[in-house]
Order: structure tokens, then C-alpha cells, then sequence
């Protein structure tokens, strides 16, 4: 069929199909743009549909606000700016169309406040919102921000920008779905009570990110609530700072769709952990673990533990644990420390990976001692398959072979199958496990070494 044959209304889904490909695979809120200059006809079908077509118009350090205003309709706008310092004033003229702006990104701009100095009155068609700010030291928000409410917002992402008045602003975010808060900075310190109260507004609220810039952000310690709020659509939530704030988030909230929690702590000497474990323990899906990664990073050493259904099928539900740590030992010590505090590894967790990341520093072998492999694997009883990259296997090698008697079967007692990358035969990684297997045979208890295919 001829294109120009079309009706409207097929013409009109095949525009929409067209529009939400580009945003979604090419980041262009402006595609429609192309389709207006077809023909007379298509311009018309796609004026006709703002709404169906989502049609808005990006204003950008090079744009001028009134060269747009001559050209197009009076269409949402999207102001958007890249850790750039020229083009200040059209970004400023974009901003004042308050009334018309759905959108507002700022990515690393070095003087974010003066944007900010044109956001204190009402936005009410702002729906996303982002600021990036690469200033250490960037000015707090005020109270007087957007008009201090923001009825339509779905999205907001604050990195390094201290806003301690953002529970007020919250409280009349009701349609918020996505709410980041990356490196917040201790002069914008919120604490887990006022979190929680602003939280409980947010009943569409799908993902949430605490991250704190210094372990000074931490709470006085109080004791939790009789009674715990509940968050109806949280899902994955994800939390960067102190084991207090935490411990005090946790024991006031219950998260009943909780499908996916990473959470990231500053390096402590002791991390009490009580009422994480209860919080889990809460939500059904994390009582069938299946399988366990650690993951050695140039900062941070992650362990992830993925749960499967009841049907035996991998669902996307994950727990990660990680500690912030420039020493990979002190790392390694910590989260053991955590993961035997938050959970009681059960009889469904039979594999276990154990692999590097791929910006993990060149000698991070060197900082890791024997025993602490054997202590990592201590609280594995279960596991049948044990995954190791070619570094990691042969680092864990020389504490396996050293061994002896009893010892053999208490770590990895159940161990069926070992699974090495870079596996070749006579090769070094084999040579380092041939004692081990060896010892294993003799013990009754013997195990398997099979070639694994890692995906670099």
C-alpha cells in the first residue's frame, strides 16, 4: 500500500512508533521534527496530535528561545545543559517559559546556582528534573525552589546538591516515581525520620537512591516505631552511607515488592547490623538464594546474591552488598563481616562466582592474604559450583592446596564442581588445583574441574 493512501489515523501510529524509537534508542526528543517536513499533509496529522506524538521542543546552550518561539507552537519545552559555561543567557530565557517547561538536565555544570536562581517560583508542567552539579562545594537549594512544590513531578535526580528542604518539596510530589540522590553532601543532610515521612507521600514511587558523600552523615540512634510505613510500589532501592542510617531506614519501612536492593557502605571497624535481616526477612522473594557473585573492584568489592522462584526459574530479584575501601583486604574482611550479619546462607545457594571487574587495579592480588579467601568461602556450606576468573582461581589456589586432613572438607564441604576460566590442560591454573582435587579424592569428597567460557 501506498504511503500517501494512508488515513490519518494509520499515518498517526505509524508516527508514534517512528517518535518513541528515536527517544528511546537515540535519546531524540526531536525526531517529529523530520516527519513535519515531509509534506503538508504529514506536518498537519502531526500538529494535530502533540499530546499522542509527545511532542516537545529541546532548548540547549545554542538555542535561541526566540527564533523557536517564531517557529513552532507554543509545545513543552526541555531545557538541557552539558558542563558547559557559554550559552548561559538562552538557557535563561528557556527557564523563564516556566509555564511551558516539562524538563529541566544539567549535567556537571560548574555554576549550576545561577539556573537555580531562576527556578524559585512554580513549575507546574515539570515532570523531570535533573542537576549536576560539578561543584564540591555547590550552594544548597532553598526553601523558595520551584515555588516549593512540584505537583506533576515523576523523575528527580540530584547529584552533589545539598537540599535539606527537600521532604516539604516531596510532600507534594505525589506522582514521583524516581527519586536519586547521589553524593549528597553533609550540609544537605536528611535524616531517616524525615525521609520516611516524605516517603510516605510517595505511594507510586519505584526506585529510590540514597547516597551519602561522608560518613559523617550519620543518625543519632532511635528507636524505631511501633509501626512501619509502607512504600506500595517501591522496587529497588539502592543506598550508599553508614550502617545507622540504614539500620534506622529499614526498621521503619516495609517494601513489599522488593525486587532488587544494592547497598554500598563506608569502610567501619564494626558494622552492627540488626534490623536489615529483619527487613528482608520480611519480603517473601528473599528466601530462596540461588547463587552468589563477588566482585573485586578498584574501589569497592561487591558480593551479589541472586534468588530464583519457586518454579525453579531465574527472576530478577538481587541483593548486592559492597563495601568503599582502597585497601582490597580491608574490603574483603568487612563484607564477609556483612553478608554473615545480614544473612543465614540457606541450602538453595549452590554456585558461587568469584571474579574481577573489569577496572579492578593491575596487582589487587597482593593486597588479599590466604585466609581471607578461605574466610570468604567459609559461609558458602552449600555450594555444589564454585566459578573462578584465571587471576582469582590463581589466588585462591595456594590457600586451597595448603590444606591439610580435616580441613579439606570443612571449606567448600559440599563442592562438586570447580569451574576455572582459562582452564587449558597442563596449564598453570590446572597445575595450581591438582593438589586440591587430589586431596578431595582421597577424602571422599572428590570434585570436578571443568574449562568455564567468562564472558570478558
Amino acid at each position: 500500500m501506498i504511503v500517501g493512501t494512508l488515513p490519518d489515523d494509520a499515518l498517526l501510529e505509524i508516527f508514534n512508533f517512528y517518535v518513541d524509537d528515536l527517544e528511546e534508542y537515540d535519546n531524540d526528543i526531536e525526531g517529529w521534527h523530520t516527519l513535519v517536513h515531509v509534506c503538508r499533509r504529514w506536518r498537519n496529522v502531526v500538529f494535530a496530535s502533540p499530546r499522542r506524538l509527545d511532542l516537545r521542543l529541546l532548548c540547549t546552550p545554542t538555542t535561541s528561545v526566540k527564533e523557536m518561539r517564531e517557529i513552532w507552537p507554543e509545545f513543552p519545552i526541555v531545557v538541557y545543559c552539558n558542563a558547559t559555561a557559554e550559552g548561559e543567557d538562552d538557557v535563561i530565557d528557556a527557564l523563564e517559559l516556566n509555564d511551558r517547561v516539562v524538563g529541566i538536565s544539567f549535567w556537571d555544570v560548574p555554576r549550576v546556582e545561577r539556573f537555580v536562581a531562576v527556578m524559585q517560583g512554580p513549575f507546574p508542567a515539570l515532570t523531570d528534573l535533573e542537576l549536576w552539579s560539578s561543584d564540591e562545594t555547590a550552594p544548597a537549594l532553598s526553601d523558595s525552589f520551584l515555588g516549593g512544590s512540584a505537583p506533576r513531578l515523576r523523575q528527580l535526580t540530584l547529584k552533589r546538591i545539598p537540599f535539606p528542604a527537600l521532604p516539604n518539596l516531596l510532600l507534594s510530589a505525589t506522582d514521583l516515581a524516581d527519586l536519586v540522590l547521589w553524593n549528597i553532601p553533609h550540609s544537605g543532610y536528611i535524616s531517616p525520620e524525615a525521609m520516611v515521612t516524605c516517603l510516605s507521600a510517595l505511594s507510586k514511587l519505584k526506585r529510590l537512591v540514597l547516597s551519602f558523600q561522608s560518613p559523617r552523615s550519620r543518625p543519632s540512634r532511635a528507636k524505631p516505631p511501633p509501626t512501619r510505613t509502607i512504600l506500595p510500589a517501591l522496587t529497588s532501592p539502592h543506598f550508599e552511607g553508614v550502617t545507622e542510617y540504614l539500620e534506622d531506614l529499614v526498621a521503619r519501612i516495609d517494601v513489599p515488592l522488593l525486587e532488587a536492593i544494592s547497598i554500598k557502605f563506608f569502610n567501619q571497624f564494626i558494622f552492627d547490623i540488626l534490623q536489615l535481616p529483619r527487613f528482608l526477612c520480611r519480603t517473601e522473594k528473599f528466601t530462596a538464594l540461588d547463587r552468589a557473585d563477588v566482585v573485586l573492584n578498584r574501589r569497592c568489592i561487591w558480593i551479589w546474591v541472586n534468588l530464583s522462584s519457586k518454579t525453579g526459574t531465574v527472576d530478577p530479584t538481587e541483593l548486592g552488598f559492597g563495601i568503599s575501601c582502597s585497601q582490597l583486604d580491608w574490603q574483603l574482611s568487612s563484607l564477609i563481616q556483612v553478608y554473615n550479619s545480614t544473612l543465614s546462607t540457606p541450602s538453595t545457594l549452590e554456585r558461587l562466582n568469584v571474579h574481577e571487574a573489569q577496572d579492578s587495579p593491575l596487582h589487587w592480588q597482593d593486597d588479599i592474604e590466604n585466609t581471607q579467601w578461605l574466610e570468604l568461602f567459609h559461609p558458602f556450606t552449600n555450594v555444589k559450583n564454585l566459578y573462578l576468573s584465571e587471576k582469582v582461581a590463581l589466588c585462591v589456589a595456594p590457600s586451597l592446596q595448603g590444606l591439610s586432613g580435616e580441613q579439606v572438607i570443612e571449606v567448600l564441604p559440599a563442592l562438586q564442581n570447580l569451574f576455572l576460566d582459562g582452564l587449558q590442560p597442563s596449564g598453570p591454573v590446572e597445575e595450581a588445583f591438582r593438589g586440591f582435587v587430589a586431596a578431595r579424592q582421597l577424602s571422599g569428597r572428590p570434585v570436578d574441574i571443568h574449562r568455564w567460557e567468562r564472558e570478558k
